[in-house]
């Protein structure tokens, strides 16, 4: 992949049943016309996350058939739907085997082959925390998980459930929230749990070029003894299981990718561990709800931080932006991440101009595409393409006010990449307000006196005025310029 590379999740069953729909058959994996291919590479994608590829759960898809808020969100967009449209949640897992439905590990392996030879990685789930409720391990080998053996639980009964056997299992949770009730929680201070986890990562690690680990920090040592202290006591195992796993995955395959899903003011000692790129959710949070100031100062982290961080603003667990950000500010938002440094994620519902999120477990999604949307994103891919963008440097650039009773500047962001003899410069108005600003222009030697407006493909001519006190912009609410200029 190229440095800030440019990564696609895809729901795989609901997208599936979207090309179902349009061309009235059926698809495994390996059966998709290489015309969806032929036109992600071309938007510029160095790798497909495939969300949703493993052995479906029955006891998980007949919870999420039941479950009042998955029904209750399927709901609140359509009443058409059935049973049948809901399957269980791809991150119940019980075994990491390619589901049948999708044409099993034969046709994973022919898409992988696909996909690498147009110099496109292939990126697939691993969910360290838990496992489904009905993995076969809870039966065969209960003592991988958090459990009391047949004694009922003394304090939280309701995160535990029975196996066949009246062995007392708790069900995988994040500490600030109820338990996931379709999945059974492992236990990491069991070394033989992490001899069993290393063993399926290693399994993984032979079907595909990288991961996306879910919830990656439930697995450290710390979080997970204060998550289940009451069951676990208080000494700590001398490694992190991450350090471990890493160590042995890149022995074998040493070019193998790893993304963590993490939060908390975590990312950082996960990144130490050896993951590749670690998830922005500060960023995505200062995107939505806070100003230009502090979107820019969150920028101003250690250089080592932002090229290992993964940016987005929609995945398969946030609202969809353009209902989270509304449609300007959403477009906005995108044309940030798709130009900073680090991995950049979208997801394919985003680039359709999806309305508004639904549940994972629901496949039948077929809202209509929003081509405004999906011409923004292919201009914008198309653009961030550029070598600038993947090989140059990377800094954040002042702007001057325009006059100094208009403090309007102030909700402008810039950031300009230098690579060899051409810069990029990105500006963008992050309000609901028109700015003005001064661009300084020093340094830069432009032909002609012209640079290029990438999205308008305007020429504008600089001039010595121009040079000596600034290039004046006026941006409308939430617009974005990137201008392209010889150095």
């Amino acid at each position: 992949m190229r440095t800030n590379p440019h990564i696609l999740e895809i729901n795989t069953r609901a997208w599936l049943k979207r090309l179902e729909r349009r061309h009235g058959r059926a698809f495994t994996l390996d059966q998709i016309p290489d015309s969806y291919w032929t036109e992600i590479k071309a938007l510029g994608f160095d790798a497909l996350w495939f969300m949703g590829v493993w052995q479906e759960s029955p006891k998980g898809r007949d919870i999420a058939r039941t479950h009042p808020e998955v029904l209750e969100a399927i709901k609140s967009v359509t009443s058409n739907f059935s049973s049948e449209d809901i399957i269980s949640s791809p991150y119940a897992i019980t075994d990491y085997v390619v589901d049948e439905s999708l044409g099993g590990p034969e046709a994973l392996k022919k898409l992988r082959a696909k996909l690498n030879a147009m110099g496109i990685s292939l990126l697939l789930d691993f969910v360290a925390n838990h496992t489904a409720i009905d993995a076969p391990t809870v039966e065969t080998d209960p003592d991988l998980y958090i459990t009391t053996g047949t004694a009922e639980p003394g304090l939280h009964k309701d995160w535990f459930f029975k196996n066949k056997k009246g062995q007392y299992i708790a069900h995988g949770r994040d500490p600030y929230f109820a338990p996931w009730t379709d999945t059974a929680q492992l236990n990491y201070f069991n070394p033989r749990t992490r001899r069993f986890m290393l063993d399926n990562l290693l399994k993984v690690a032979q079907q595909c070029d990288g991961v996306r680990c879910d919830m990656a920090m439930l697995s450290l040592n710390k979080v997970h003894r204060d998550t289940w202290w009451e069951f676990l006591g208080a000494d700590l195992p001398k490694e992190e299981f991450w350090a471990q796993a890493l160590a042995a995955v890149r022995e074998q395959y040493p070019e193998f990718t790893f993304i963590a899903e993490v939060y908390w003011g975590l990312e950082w000692d996960i990144q130490e561990m050896g993951f590749d790129y670690t998830y922005d959710k500060i960023l995505y949070d200062r995107l939505r709800f806070s100003t230009p100031e502090d979107i820019k100062a969150h920028l101003g982290a250690e250089h080592l931080f932002q090229m290992r961080s993964i940016r987005f603003i929609a995945n398969h667990d946030e609202e969809e932006s353009l209902k989270a950000f509304g449609k300007e500010k959403s477009l906005a938002a995108s044309t940030i991440i798709a130009t900073l440094p680090g991995a950049r994620m979208f997801y394919l519902f985003q680039l359709l101009g999806r309305p508004q999120r639904l549940p994972i477990q629901y496949v039948k999604d077929f809202f209509p595409v929003d081509k405004d949307v999906a011409t923004h994103y292919a201009r914008l891919l198309t653009i961030s393409s550029a070598p600038e963008f993947h090989g140059g440097q990377w800094s954040l650039k002042e702007i001057r006010a325009f006059s100094q009773e208009d403090a309007s500047y102030k909700n402008v962001l810039a950031w300009q990449w230098k690579q060899r003899s051409t810069g990029k410069m990105v500006v963008i108005n992050y309000s609901a307000q028109p700015s003005r600003c001064r661009l300084p222009m020093k340094g830069s030697e432009v032909p002609n006196g012209v640079v290029k407006e990438e999205f308008s493909k305007e020429q504008i001519s600089i001039t010595p005025q121009m040079r000596a006190e600034g290039f004046v912009l006026e941006l409308k609410p939430y617009e974005s310029k990137i201008f392209t200029f010889t150095l």
